[in-house]
Protein backbone atom coordinates (compact mmCIF):
# COMPACT_ATOMS: atom_id res chain seq x y z
CA UNK A 1 0.00 0.00 0.00
CA UNK A 2 1.26 3.30 -0.74
CA UNK A 3 1.68 5.32 2.25
CA UNK A 4 4.02 8.15 3.23
CA UNK A 5 7.48 8.32 4.81
CA UNK A 6 8.50 11.60 6.93
CA UNK A 7 12.07 11.34 7.36
CA UNK A 8 14.42 13.53 8.95
CA UNK A 9 18.02 14.24 8.33
CA UNK A 10 20.80 14.70 10.61
CA UNK A 11 23.22 16.46 8.12
CA UNK A 12 27.27 16.77 8.40
CA UNK A 13 30.38 17.13 6.23
CA UNK A 14 30.97 13.62 5.85
CA UNK A 15 27.79 12.02 7.47
CA UNK A 16 24.03 11.80 7.43
CA UNK A 17 21.82 10.15 10.12
CA UNK A 18 18.47 9.39 8.80
CA UNK A 19 15.26 8.53 10.84
CA UNK A 20 11.98 7.74 9.33
CA UNK A 21 8.17 7.98 10.33
CA UNK A 22 5.57 6.56 8.98
CA UNK A 23 2.27 8.01 8.33
CA UNK A 24 -0.58 8.53 10.51
CA UNK A 25 -0.59 9.20 14.64
CA UNK A 26 0.27 5.80 15.72
CA UNK A 27 3.13 5.51 13.38
CA UNK A 28 6.52 3.31 13.73
CA UNK A 29 9.46 5.86 14.08
CA UNK A 30 12.55 4.20 13.94
CA UNK A 31 15.78 5.38 13.37
CA UNK A 32 17.18 3.95 9.40
CA UNK A 33 20.90 4.17 9.72
CA UNK A 34 23.92 6.50 8.89
CA UNK A 35 24.74 7.16 5.21
CA UNK A 36 28.17 9.14 3.60
CA UNK A 37 26.68 12.69 2.64
CA UNK A 38 27.68 12.11 -0.60
CA UNK A 39 24.99 12.06 -4.14
CA UNK A 40 24.97 8.71 -4.87
CA UNK A 41 24.68 7.62 -0.75
CA UNK A 42 21.20 9.86 -1.05
CA UNK A 43 20.12 8.68 -3.97
CA UNK A 44 20.66 5.24 -2.23
CA UNK A 45 18.60 6.34 0.40
CA UNK A 46 15.48 7.27 -1.70
CA UNK A 47 15.21 4.07 -3.88
CA UNK A 48 15.44 2.54 -0.49
CA UNK A 49 12.91 4.06 0.74
CA UNK A 50 10.41 4.54 -2.07
CA UNK A 51 10.18 0.85 -2.83
CA UNK A 52 7.04 -1.17 -2.24
CA UNK A 53 5.23 2.50 -3.45
CA UNK A 54 6.22 4.42 -0.63
CA UNK A 55 6.33 8.28 -0.87
CA UNK A 56 9.27 9.65 0.99
CA UNK A 57 9.15 13.17 2.23
CA UNK A 58 12.59 14.99 3.57
CA UNK A 59 13.79 17.38 5.97
CA UNK A 60 17.05 18.71 7.81
CA UNK A 61 18.37 21.73 8.95
CA UNK A 62 20.01 24.63 7.77
CA UNK A 63 22.98 24.52 8.92
CA UNK A 64 26.53 25.15 7.09
CA UNK A 65 26.17 22.58 4.70
CA UNK A 66 24.27 24.89 2.23
CA UNK A 67 21.23 23.37 0.02
CA UNK A 68 23.18 20.92 -1.86
CA UNK A 69 20.95 17.93 -0.28
CA UNK A 70 17.80 19.83 -0.62
CA UNK A 71 18.58 20.87 -4.60
CA UNK A 72 19.39 17.06 -5.32
CA UNK A 73 16.50 15.64 -3.86
CA UNK A 74 14.38 18.29 -5.72
CA UNK A 75 15.49 17.35 -8.80
CA UNK A 76 15.16 13.53 -7.54
CA UNK A 77 11.31 14.49 -7.76
CA UNK A 78 10.88 13.89 -3.61
CA UNK A 79 10.10 16.69 -1.22
CA UNK A 80 12.77 18.21 0.78
CA UNK A 81 12.24 20.69 3.64
CA UNK A 82 15.16 23.13 4.87
CA UNK A 83 13.90 23.63 8.56
CA UNK A 84 14.71 26.69 10.73
CA UNK A 85 16.92 26.19 13.79
CA UNK A 86 15.79 28.41 15.60
CA UNK A 87 12.16 27.39 14.47
CA UNK A 88 11.82 23.97 16.10
CA UNK A 89 10.29 22.73 19.29
CA UNK A 90 12.78 21.59 21.66
CA UNK A 91 11.44 20.29 25.36
CA UNK A 92 13.10 22.33 28.30
CA UNK A 93 14.41 19.40 29.92
CA UNK A 94 16.12 17.28 27.10
CA UNK A 95 20.09 17.54 27.97
CA UNK A 96 21.19 14.56 25.59
CA UNK A 97 21.82 15.41 21.99
CA UNK A 98 22.75 12.67 19.69
CA UNK A 99 22.51 12.14 15.49
CA UNK A 100 20.18 9.37 15.52
CA UNK A 101 18.10 12.10 18.46
CA UNK A 102 17.99 14.61 16.19
CA UNK A 103 16.76 13.00 12.94
CA UNK A 104 14.36 11.07 14.92
CA UNK A 105 13.07 13.92 16.25
CA UNK A 106 12.90 15.85 12.90
CA UNK A 107 11.40 13.02 11.47
CA UNK A 108 8.70 13.03 14.35
CA UNK A 109 7.81 16.69 14.05
CA UNK A 110 7.84 16.48 9.97
CA UNK A 111 4.97 13.73 10.13
CA UNK A 112 3.44 16.19 13.10
CA UNK A 113 3.43 19.60 10.87
CA UNK A 114 5.58 21.43 13.73
CA UNK A 115 8.04 22.19 11.81
CA UNK A 116 9.14 25.91 9.46
CA UNK A 117 9.96 25.34 6.07
CA UNK A 118 12.84 28.67 4.98
CA UNK A 119 12.36 29.54 1.75
CA UNK A 120 15.62 27.98 -0.35
CA UNK A 121 17.51 29.91 -2.72
CA UNK A 122 18.44 29.07 -6.28
CA UNK A 123 21.55 28.62 -7.53
CA UNK A 124 22.02 31.90 -8.84
CA UNK A 125 20.36 33.75 -6.21
CA UNK A 126 22.62 31.99 -3.50
CA UNK A 127 25.83 33.19 -5.83
CA UNK A 128 24.19 37.04 -5.43
CA UNK A 129 23.54 36.28 -1.82
CA UNK A 130 27.75 35.15 -1.67
CA UNK A 131 28.75 37.97 -2.91
CA UNK A 132 26.51 40.88 -0.73
CA UNK A 133 27.75 38.87 1.92
CA UNK A 134 31.51 39.00 1.25
CA UNK A 135 30.79 42.75 0.86
CA UNK A 136 29.76 42.98 4.10
CA UNK A 137 32.88 41.38 5.40
CA UNK A 138 34.81 43.48 3.27
CA UNK A 139 32.84 46.72 4.78
CA UNK A 140 33.16 45.11 8.56
CA UNK A 141 37.01 44.99 7.62
CA UNK A 142 37.14 48.57 6.72
CA UNK A 143 35.67 49.66 10.22
CA UNK A 144 37.94 47.82 12.13
CA UNK A 145 40.88 48.69 10.14
CA UNK A 146 40.17 52.39 10.73
CA UNK A 147 39.48 52.17 14.31
CA UNK A 148 42.61 50.10 14.88
CA UNK A 149 44.33 53.37 13.25
CA UNK A 150 42.76 55.89 15.87
CA UNK A 151 43.44 53.59 18.86
CA UNK A 152 47.07 53.64 17.59
CA UNK A 153 47.05 57.76 17.47
CA UNK A 154 45.41 57.95 20.68
CA UNK A 155 47.61 55.51 22.36
CA UNK A 156 50.30 57.80 21.41
CA UNK A 157 48.64 61.32 22.21
CA UNK A 158 48.04 62.41 18.58
CA UNK A 159 44.02 63.64 17.65
CA UNK A 160 42.27 65.33 14.98
CA UNK A 161 40.59 68.21 15.95
CA UNK A 162 40.01 70.51 12.95
CA UNK A 163 36.69 68.47 11.66
CA UNK A 164 35.16 65.03 11.22
CA UNK A 165 37.46 61.92 10.77
CA UNK A 166 37.72 60.55 7.23
CA UNK A 167 36.84 63.19 5.21
CA UNK A 168 39.81 64.68 2.69
CA UNK A 169 41.26 66.69 5.05
CA UNK A 170 41.68 64.28 7.65
CA UNK A 171 43.39 61.88 5.38
CA UNK A 172 46.05 64.64 4.10
CA UNK A 173 46.37 65.12 7.52
CA UNK A 174 47.10 61.38 7.93
CA UNK A 175 49.37 61.56 4.72
CA UNK A 176 51.56 64.22 6.12
CA UNK A 177 51.79 62.93 9.75
CA UNK A 178 55.73 62.53 10.85
CA UNK A 179 55.47 62.36 14.67
CA UNK A 180 56.79 59.09 16.12
CA UNK A 181 60.09 59.37 17.86
CA UNK A 182 61.27 55.51 16.38
CA UNK A 183 61.46 54.63 12.65
CA UNK A 184 59.22 51.33 13.28
CA UNK A 185 56.79 52.94 15.28
CA UNK A 186 56.50 55.17 11.42
CA UNK A 187 56.49 52.02 9.56
CA UNK A 188 53.45 50.38 12.10
CA UNK A 189 51.37 53.53 11.07
CA UNK A 190 52.22 53.58 7.69
CA UNK A 191 50.75 49.47 7.82
CA UNK A 192 47.88 50.89 9.39
CA UNK A 193 47.16 53.03 6.82
CA UNK A 194 47.70 50.13 3.98
CA UNK A 195 45.29 48.07 5.67
CA UNK A 196 42.62 50.68 5.37
CA UNK A 197 43.22 51.26 1.62
CA UNK A 198 43.56 47.48 0.67
CA UNK A 199 40.01 46.90 2.39
CA UNK A 200 38.61 50.03 0.92
CA UNK A 201 39.72 48.62 -2.77
CA UNK A 202 38.34 45.25 -1.89
CA UNK A 203 34.99 46.96 -1.36
CA UNK A 204 35.25 49.12 -4.38
CA UNK A 205 35.99 45.86 -5.89
CA UNK A 206 33.13 44.25 -4.85
CA UNK A 207 30.57 47.41 -5.74
CA UNK A 208 31.68 47.29 -9.61
CA UNK A 209 31.02 43.40 -9.18
CA UNK A 210 27.51 43.55 -7.90
CA UNK A 211 26.68 46.53 -10.52
CA UNK A 212 27.61 44.17 -13.47
CA UNK A 213 26.06 41.28 -12.03
CA UNK A 214 22.64 42.63 -11.40
CA UNK A 215 21.50 42.78 -14.99
CA UNK A 216 21.71 39.22 -15.50
CA UNK A 217 19.89 38.89 -12.58
CA UNK A 218 16.42 37.04 -12.41
CA UNK A 219 15.85 39.88 -9.27
CA UNK A 220 17.00 43.07 -11.51
CA UNK A 221 13.82 44.34 -12.21
CA UNK A 222 12.75 44.37 -8.58
CA UNK A 223 16.33 45.76 -8.10
CA UNK A 224 15.78 48.44 -10.22
CA UNK A 225 12.22 49.47 -9.22
CA UNK A 226 13.17 49.61 -5.26
CA UNK A 227 15.45 52.62 -6.44
CA UNK A 228 12.32 54.50 -6.50
CA UNK A 229 12.42 54.64 -2.84
CA UNK A 230 14.58 57.23 -1.35
CA UNK A 231 17.64 56.37 0.42
CA UNK A 232 17.59 53.09 -1.12
CA UNK A 233 20.30 52.61 -3.71
CA UNK A 234 21.65 49.93 -5.84
CA UNK A 235 23.45 48.22 -3.22
CA UNK A 236 20.84 48.53 -0.61
CA UNK A 237 18.26 46.66 -2.88
CA UNK A 238 20.39 44.30 -4.11
CA UNK A 239 21.24 43.43 -0.47
CA UNK A 240 17.30 43.42 0.55
CA UNK A 241 16.30 41.14 -2.41
CA UNK A 242 19.24 38.96 -2.00
CA UNK A 243 18.41 38.02 1.41
CA UNK A 244 14.97 38.39 1.43
CA UNK A 245 14.59 36.40 -2.01
CA UNK A 246 10.66 36.32 -3.70
CA UNK A 247 9.05 39.17 -1.54
CA UNK A 248 5.73 38.12 -2.56
CA UNK A 249 5.74 35.13 -0.86
CA UNK A 250 4.65 36.96 2.05
CA UNK A 251 0.62 37.36 1.75
CA UNK A 252 1.03 40.85 3.04
CA UNK A 253 3.27 43.64 4.37
CA UNK A 254 3.08 42.58 8.41
CA UNK A 255 4.19 38.68 7.21
CA UNK A 256 7.48 40.61 5.71
CA UNK A 257 7.61 43.28 8.98
CA UNK A 258 7.51 40.47 11.26
CA UNK A 259 9.96 38.31 8.88
CA UNK A 260 12.58 41.06 9.24
CA UNK A 261 12.26 41.42 12.95
CA UNK A 262 10.84 44.94 12.88
CA UNK A 263 7.83 44.43 15.17
CA UNK A 264 7.59 44.47 18.87
CA UNK A 265 7.69 41.16 20.95
CA UNK A 266 4.15 40.64 23.01
CA UNK A 267 4.20 38.83 25.81
CA UNK A 268 0.41 39.12 26.72
CA UNK A 269 -2.46 37.23 29.04
CA UNK A 270 -5.68 37.53 29.59
CA UNK A 271 -6.63 41.12 29.81
CA UNK A 272 -3.08 42.40 29.96
CA UNK A 273 -1.64 43.47 27.00
CA UNK A 274 2.55 43.61 27.21
CA UNK A 275 4.55 44.65 24.16
CA UNK A 276 8.77 44.66 24.15
CA UNK A 277 11.62 45.34 22.41
CA UNK A 278 11.98 44.43 18.34
CA UNK A 279 12.16 40.77 18.09
CA UNK A 280 15.23 41.13 16.13
CA UNK A 281 14.32 37.77 14.09
CA UNK A 282 14.99 36.93 10.36
CA UNK A 283 17.55 38.39 8.50
CA UNK A 284 19.96 40.82 10.20
CA UNK A 285 21.76 42.08 7.09
CA UNK A 286 18.66 42.77 5.55
CA UNK A 287 17.16 44.89 8.51
CA UNK A 288 20.42 46.98 8.95
CA UNK A 289 20.04 47.82 5.05
CA UNK A 290 16.34 49.18 5.72
CA UNK A 291 17.50 51.03 8.81
CA UNK A 292 20.08 52.38 6.95
CA UNK A 293 17.73 53.52 4.37
CA UNK A 294 16.14 55.05 7.29
CA UNK A 295 18.64 57.93 8.07
CA UNK A 296 17.64 59.39 4.47
CA UNK A 297 13.96 60.29 5.71
CA UNK A 298 15.39 62.86 8.38
CA UNK A 299 15.12 65.56 5.49
CA UNK A 300 12.35 67.42 4.06
CA UNK A 301 10.75 65.25 1.31
CA UNK A 302 12.01 66.20 -2.09
CA UNK A 303 12.93 65.15 -5.66
CA UNK A 304 16.72 65.83 -6.52
CA UNK A 305 18.29 65.60 -9.38
CA UNK A 306 19.54 62.29 -8.74
CA UNK A 307 16.42 60.45 -7.82
CA UNK A 308 14.59 61.83 -10.77
CA UNK A 309 17.35 60.26 -13.18
CA UNK A 310 17.43 57.16 -11.67
CA UNK A 311 13.33 56.75 -11.21
CA UNK A 312 12.90 58.54 -14.77
CA UNK A 313 12.67 55.09 -16.74
CA UNK A 314 10.51 53.53 -13.75
CA UNK A 315 6.97 53.28 -14.61
CA UNK A 316 4.97 55.95 -12.69
CA UNK A 317 2.89 53.39 -10.75
CA UNK A 318 6.21 52.73 -9.16
CA UNK A 319 7.09 56.18 -9.16
CA UNK A 320 3.91 56.97 -6.98
CA UNK A 321 4.74 54.71 -4.13
CA UNK A 322 8.07 55.90 -3.86
CA UNK A 323 6.41 59.25 -3.87
CA UNK A 324 4.11 58.12 -1.46
CA UNK A 325 7.01 56.63 0.72
CA UNK A 326 8.88 60.06 0.85
CA UNK A 327 5.92 62.05 2.25
CA UNK A 328 4.78 59.75 4.65
CA UNK A 329 8.04 58.36 5.81
CA UNK A 330 9.61 62.21 6.00
CA UNK A 331 6.33 62.96 8.48
CA UNK A 332 6.70 59.92 10.43
CA UNK A 333 10.33 60.41 11.40
CA UNK A 334 10.03 64.37 12.37
CA UNK A 335 6.65 63.42 14.20
CA UNK A 336 8.40 60.78 16.08
CA UNK A 337 11.87 62.84 16.64
CA UNK A 338 9.63 66.07 17.99
CA UNK A 339 7.82 63.52 20.87
CA UNK A 340 11.14 62.78 22.22
CA UNK A 341 11.08 59.09 20.99
CA UNK A 342 14.95 57.76 21.09
CA UNK A 343 16.51 57.93 17.80
CA UNK A 344 16.80 53.87 17.72
CA UNK A 345 13.23 53.78 18.23
CA UNK A 346 12.65 56.26 15.43
CA UNK A 347 14.51 54.45 12.88
CA UNK A 348 13.31 51.22 13.62
CA UNK A 349 9.78 52.37 13.36
CA UNK A 350 10.73 54.34 9.41
CA UNK A 351 12.69 51.04 8.39
CA UNK A 352 9.30 48.86 9.32
CA UNK A 353 7.13 51.22 7.05
CA UNK A 354 9.83 51.28 4.89
CA UNK A 355 8.95 47.31 4.75
CA UNK A 356 5.50 47.55 3.88
CA UNK A 357 6.66 50.01 0.78
CA UNK A 358 8.91 47.58 -0.45
CA UNK A 359 6.19 44.67 -0.24
CA UNK A 360 3.92 46.88 -2.49
CA UNK A 361 6.71 47.55 -4.89
CA UNK A 362 7.75 44.07 -5.33
CA UNK A 363 3.95 42.91 -6.06
CA UNK A 364 3.22 45.06 -8.62
CA UNK A 365 7.28 44.70 -10.38
CA UNK A 366 7.12 41.83 -13.12
CA UNK A 367 10.21 39.46 -12.92
CA UNK A 368 12.51 37.83 -15.83
CA UNK A 369 11.38 34.25 -16.80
Amino acid sequence: MNKTLFVGLDVHKDTIAAAVAEDGRGGEVRFHGTIVNSADAVLRLTKALAKSGNTPSFCYEAGPCGYGIHRHLTRLGFECAVVAPSMIPRKPGDRIKTDRRDAVMLARLLRAGELTAIWTPDEEQEAMRDLIRTRKRAKDAVKVAKQQLLSFLLRHGLTYENGKYWTVRHRRWLAELRRFRYPHQQLAFEELKRAIDQCEARVATLDRAIEDAIPGWHFAPLVDALRALRGVNTTIAATVVAEIGDITRFDNPRQLMAWLGLVPSEQSSGSTTRRGRLTKTGNALARTMLVEAGWSYRHPPKEGHPYLKRSAHLPQEIRDIGWKAQTRLCKRFRHLSQHGKPQPRVLSAVARELAGFIWDIARKTPLHA
